[in-house]
């Protein structure tokens, strides 16, 4: 008689297991090619650990996770959104800048398929620096008068931290509506004392994507991204930092927080508090009705913008189409400016295209990693490009964060999507493409005055990194589209 080991048993489970999230990958969620064989390369080469990699990062986005737009208000955005689109089709919308006329087919394929209305009449302040950021912010909090609305990926109960839940605790209890949306993983170390105290206060809390069991939460994918804070409906800001501490300077490991964001007058202010409604009304029970005082917006200024989102719940991966589209409409030059740099093969071929189309590419990526990974793989790609002639800058003034491109010195965006696959297809982003010469001239000088900060990386200083770097950027690389 023949006996079978324990350790036989659990090896071919194992086997069976992964045979069977195998063919999950291939057969029944669909995920694209690169995606697949990536995971099949985990679930083969570290049976155990792939699999409960998998559990953590494979698995895709249920339905009841998936936003559903309110009728009422969806009827009133529909209707906006064919007037705009008929007024493209008899040729009869007026740009303010006639010179950004030629953008009309980015701004139409938002439009579309984004439902991004378009507003002309926004006035744009830009911030670098978190400090001036948080001031700006703290400033208009104080001055509102019906609501506050914010939405962070990361709020620390730190010093920062706590002057905010400060200002909103006052606002609340002087009877302003305060509504706050945080990511569960994101924040996952703020304490029930913290949030408590809030709550008490009047400051309506909730948390998107909570684990069945409170502090141990393993889903890692469909995270909420997005940084936006818009007050009274007429002022929003949008862009890249977070709240805590280190968005102002003060980790010792990061050093300097480089990071865009904007604050925005004006009807685009209407759209970042669609984006909120719809954000809060899938996380919270306490939902949003619509109600004409969240929506004032406001003529300021002269700056075209269009809120985009995309996230696992969207039909495209329409803030990526964006980057493309900018990309191959431009005639001189790309600046782009990224924590992450793992492009897919269309936005790669396209910044390929580009740069054989005698287009400058500059790219600024941080000269640190805070994830080591993505740091290598970020490294392997933006070497790729240096064949193509495109310059690469290693910022070395602290950590890098803004997410930003700009074209030509006309079209821009800026918001909170990296240039990775987590950012395109796996977490919930949202950015503003803004379209105005004036604003993208502004962002221009502001990347020329960070090459002045950064290091340029050469293909000769590229071909003499050693042989452990390059491993680790293979490793990397073939992990990328899971990262």
């Amino acid at each position: 008689m023949v006996t079978i080991g324990i350790g036989a048993i659990l090896l071919a489970s194992v086997m069976v297991i992964n045979f069977i999230l195998a063919f999950t990958v291939i057969f029944l969620e669909r995920k694209n090619a690169s995606s697949t064989w990536a995971w099949i390369m985990v679930l083969f080469f570290i049976p155990i650990i792939g699999f409960i990699l998998y559990l953590i990062f494979g698995r895709k986005l249920s339905n009841r996770y998936k936003f559903k737009w309110d009728k009422k208000r969806r009827h009133g955005v529909e209707k906006e959104v064919e007037a705009q689109l008929k007024v493209i089709k008899e040729d009869k919308f007026t740009f303010k800048q006639e010179v950004l006329k030629e953008y009309q087919d980015l701004y139409y394929m938002h439009l579309k398929h984004n439902d991004a209305l378009y507003s002309q009449n926004n006035d744009i302040q830009i911030f670098t620096d978190g400090t001036d950021k948080y001031l700006s912010l703290t400033a208009d909090l104080e001055a509102a008068k019906d609501h506050i609305h914010l939405l962070y990926y990361i709020i620390r109960e730190d010093q920062l931290g706590t002057q905010i839940a400060n200002v909103l605790i006052k606002k609340a209890q002087s009877g302003v509506e305060v509504r706050v949306l945080y990511d569960d993983m994101g924040s996952r170390s703020l304490s029930k004392k913290f949030i408590r105290r809030l709550e008490e206060a009047g400051v309506q809390l909730d948390a998107f994507f909570p684990p069945l069991i409170p502090k141990i939460n393993f889903k890692l994918n469909f995270r909420n991204h997005r940084k936006l804070a818009i007050i009274d409906g007429k002022v929003g800001y949008i862009g890249g930092f977070n709240i805590g501490d280190e968005y102002l300077g003060k980790d010792q490991k990061f050093g300097y927080w480089r990071d865009t964001h904007l604050r925005i007058n004006g009807d685009a202010v209407k759209d970042l508090q669609n984006r909120f409604i719809l954000d809060w009304n899938q996380a919270s029970r306490n939902i949003i009705e619509y109600d004409k005082r969240f929506y004032l917006g406001g003529a300021n200024g002269n700056v075209g913008v269009q809120i985009v989102s995309s996230g696992p719940d969207s039909e495209w991966e329409q803030i990526k189409y964006g980057y493309i589209k900018m990309i191959l409409a431009a005639k001189e030059y790309v600046y782009i400016q990224t924590p992450y740099f793992i492009p897919d093969e269309s936005l790669m071929d396209a910044l390929r295209i580009a740069a054989l189309s005698g287009v400058k590419i500059k790219i600024m990526i941080p000269n640190k990693p805070d994830h080591p990974f993505v740091y290598w793989a970020t490294l392997s790609h933006a070497g790729e490009l240096l064949k193509e002639n495109a310059e690469i800058y290693m910022y070395q003034n602290g950590f890098l964060h803004a997410k930003t491109i700009v074209v030509d010195g006309k079209l821009a965006s800026v918001g909170t999507a990296n240039i990775d696959v987590r950012s395109f297809s796996l977490n919930f982003e949202v950015n503003a493409f803004l379209y105005d010469t004036k604003i993208a001239e502004e962002l221009v000088d502001i990347f020329e005055k960070d090459i002045n900060l950064s290091t340029q990386m050469t293909q000769k200083l590229y071909e003499k990194r050693s042989l452990g770097i390059k491993f680790k950027e293979s490793i990397s690389r073939l992990l990328s589209p899971i990262l």
